[in-house]
C-alpha cells in the first residue's frame, strides 16, 4: 500500500476565483498557497515526505502527507488547534480551497485529529519540520522576487532570541515532589489493580492521595516550623511509596514508565533537599540548584533571565535570518537558564544544510552570542562579526578604552605610559610601586595603597578590540543597525506564535518555532513577489 500523492487541481474554478478576490488584503497566505501549492510541494518534496511512511501493505491508506503539511502550515497561520483544524477543513471554504477539497461537498473532513497528530510526530521523528522550513527558503528562491545573481555567495546571518514561557505548571518543592509521587502512585495502583486512594492509605501515604499535596499535609503554611516538619512528613510518605513499589513491583520498576517517574523523584530530591543540620530528616535547600527542574509536566523548563529585570520561566527561542532576503533560515529552542551562545552552533549547523549560499559571510549578533566558541572560530577565519562589544564599567576612573592594547606584541600601556605584558583570558596587574607614585593614580584606581591597577584581558580580546573600534565610527554603527531586520523577524514570530509555548519539551517547541517561521517566510515571499510585480494567478 503506497503513500498517496497529493494531486489537487491546478485550474482555478469560478468559486475559487471569487474567494481569491476576497484575499487581496486579508488572509493573503491562503491565496499564495492556493496559487503555488504544487510548486511548494513539488514531486521531489512529496517524495521526501513519503519516505516518513513504511509500506507494510496493511492498515488504512494514509492521507497525502503534502496535504497534511499544508494543514500544519495553516494551523500556524490561523493559530488553531487540531480539533479546530479538522472543523476548518469541513466548514471553512478558504481551508477547503487550499486543501483541494472545495468541491467535495458531500465528503467528511479529509483528515482526523489523530491523523494530524501522528503526522506531526512523524515530522519531528524524521526531522522533516526542519526540511519544511528549508523548503520555504528554496521556494522563495524559485518564485520570489529575489535576484540571486546579485546576492553574495555566502549568507549574511543575523541571530536573535526572545523569551518563551513554558506550557508546564511551575511548582515549588512541595508541589514538585507531591506531583511526581502522585504519578508513581497512580501507575503503581493501576498495576496492582487497586484504587490510588486505597493504596495510599494502606502504605501510610495519605497526603499523596489528596487533590493537592498541601491540602493533604494540612498545616499552617505561614508557620516556618510547621513547614519544616511538613517536608519531613512528605518525604517519609514518598519513602514508603518507593519501598512498596520496590517490594511488590520490582520488575515493573526497572522499565518505563515507572523507572522514569522514580528517576524524576530522585532528581527532585537531590536538587531541592539537603540534610537538616539539626537532625531529624531533610530540609528544603536554601540555595537554588543551577539546573533546577521547575515543572514535572515539562521537565525541560528552567528559570532564566532575558535581562536583569526580566525573568523567564521556560525557554528561549532563537531565530537566524538571511539579511539579504529577510528569510528565516534556522530556529532553535534552549532552556531559559542557558546562555545565548549555546544556541549559535545549532543555528549555523542548520544553515550549512543548504546546497547554495551555505557559508556564513557575515554574522550579526547580540553580545550574548559573542561568548560562543563558534564566534571565535569564525573570527579567526576572517568572517566579519557585527556586534556591540562588552560594556566597560561606568564611573569617573579610567576605563579599559583609555589603555592602549598592542595585541601583536601582547602588551598594554596605561595612560601614564607604563607598559605590561598581557595574556588572553587573564588579568594584567600593574606594579603597586608604579601606581602609588603615579600622578594619575586618583583618576585610574581607587584601590588601597600597595595595590596597583588591574585590567581584565578577555579570551576573545582581539574580537572585542575590533568591536570597540567598529562601534566608535559612524560607518561601523550604521552596519550594526542592519541587524534590526532580525529584531523585526523575532517580533513577527512572537506575534504569530505567541509568548507562551504551545507544547511541552524542547523538541516539540522547536517544531512549533519552525512551522511558524515557515509561514513567515511564505508571507515574506508573497510580498517580494508583489514588489517585483510578478504575475499572479487570476
Amino acid at each position: 500500500m503506497g503513500v498517496p500523492r497529493w494531486r489537487p487541481g491546478s485550474e482555478i474554478s469560478k468559486r475559487e476565483a471569487f474567494l481569491l478576490k476576497r484575499m487581496v488584503r486579508t488572509k493573503k497566505l491562503f491565496r499564495l498557497l492556493r496559487e503555488h501549492r504544487l510548486e511548494l510541494f513539488d514531486d521531489a518534496f512529496q517524495d521526501e515526505l513519503a519516505e516518513m511512511y513504511r509500506d507494510t501493505g496493511e492498515g488504512k491508506v494514509p492521507a497525502p502527507p503534502a496535504m497534511l503539511a499544508v494543514a500544519v502550515l495553516l494551523q500556524a497561520y490561523t493559530g488553531c488547534s487540531d480539533a479546530e483544524a479538522v472543523e476548518n477543513a469541513v466548514a471553512d471554504a478558504r481551508w477547503r480551497m487550499v486543501l483541494g477539497v472545495l468541491d467535495d461537498e458531500e465528503t467528511g473532513p479529509p483528515f482526523s485529529q489523530g491523523t494530524l497528530q501522528r503526522f506531526r510526530e512523524r515530522l519531528i521523528a524524521h526531522d522533516m519540520d526542519r526540511r519544511l522550513l528549508e523548503r520555504t527558503v528554496e521556494f522563495a528562491k524559485e518564485v520570489g522576487g529575489f535576484d540571486h545573481r546579485k546576492l553574495p555567495k555566502t549568507v549574511r546571518l543575523a541571530v536573535d532570541s526572545r523569551p518563551l514561557e513554558g506550557a508546564g505548571r511551575v511548582e515549588d518543592t512541595f508541589n514538585l515532589l507531591g506531583h511526581a509521587a502522585r504519578k508513581v502512585l497512580r501507575v503503581a495502583a493501576a498495576l496492582a489493580e487497586r484504587a490510588p486512594e486505597e493504596l495510599a492509605h494502606a502504605i501510610g501515604a495519605p497526603a499523596l492521595a489528596a487533590s493537592s499535596v498541601k491540602r493533604g499535609l494540612d498545616i499552617d503554611w505561614n508557620d516556618p516550623e510547621q513547614k519544616a516538619d511538613a517536608i519531613k512528613v512528605l518525604v517519609k510518605q514518598i519513602d514508603r511509596l518507593e519501598a512498596w513499589v520496590a517490594e511488590h513491583l520490582s520488575a515493573a520498576a526497572e522499565g518505563p514508565p515507572l523507572s522514569q517517574m522514580l528517576a524524576t523523584i530522585a532528581r527532585l530530591r537531590e536538587q531541592d533537599l539537603e540534610p537538616d543540620p539539626d537532625g531529624g530528616g531533610p530540609r528544603v535547600r536554601p540555595a537554588v540548584a543551577p539546573e533546577r527542574q521547575i515543572s514535572v509536566a515539562d521537565p525541560d523548563m528552567r528559570h532564566g533571565r532575558k535581562s536583569k529585570s526580566k525573568t523567564i520561566k521556560g525557554y528561549k527561542s532563537h531565530l537566524g535570518a538571511d539579511l539579504d532576503t529577510g528569510l528565516i533560515v534556522a530556529c532553535a529552542i534552549t532552556p531559559a537558564n542557558r546562555p545565548e551562545a549555546e544556541a549559535l552552533p545549532e543555528i549555523v549547523q542548520d544553515l550549512s544544510r543548504y546546497s547554495e549560499r551555505n557559508g556564513v559571510g557575515e554574522l550579526h549578533i547580540d553580545r550574548g552570542y559573542v561568548a560562543s566558541d563558534l564566534v571565535r572560530q569564525l573570527h579567526a577565519d576572517d568572517v566579519p562579526i557585527l556586534s556591540r562589544p562588552w560594556r566597560a564599567p561606568a564611573g569617573e576612573l579610567f576605563t579599559k578604552r583609555d589603555f592602549k592594547l598592542h595585541l601583536g606584541h601582547r602588551t598594554i600601556t596605561c595612560p601614564a605610559g607604563h607598559t605590561e605584558k598581557i595574556a588572553f583570558g587573564t588579568t594584567t596587574r600593574f606594579p603597586a610601586e608604579r601606581c602609588d607614585s603615579c600622578p594619575l593614580r586618583a583618576q585610574c584606581t581607587d584601590a588601597a595603597r600597595g595595590k596597583g591597577r588591574s585590567v581584565s584581558i578577555a579570551q576573545d580580546e582581539p574580537l572585542q578590540k575590533q568591536l570597540r573600534t567598529q562601534i566608535a565610527t559612524s560607518d561601523g554603527r550604521e552596519r550594526l543597525r542592519e541587524r534590526v531586520h532580525i529584531e523585526h523577524r523575532i517580533s513577527h514570530h512572537a506575534r504569530r506564535q505567541g509568548t507562551r509555548a504551545r507544547y511541552r519539551g524542547i523538541r516539540n517547541n522547536t517544531f512549533d518555532a519552525r512551522r511558524h517561521a515557515a509561514t513567515l517566510n511564505l508571507e515574506h515571499t508573497q510580498l517580494a513577489m508583489q514588489r517585483a510585480q510578478l504575475p499572479m494567478a487570476a
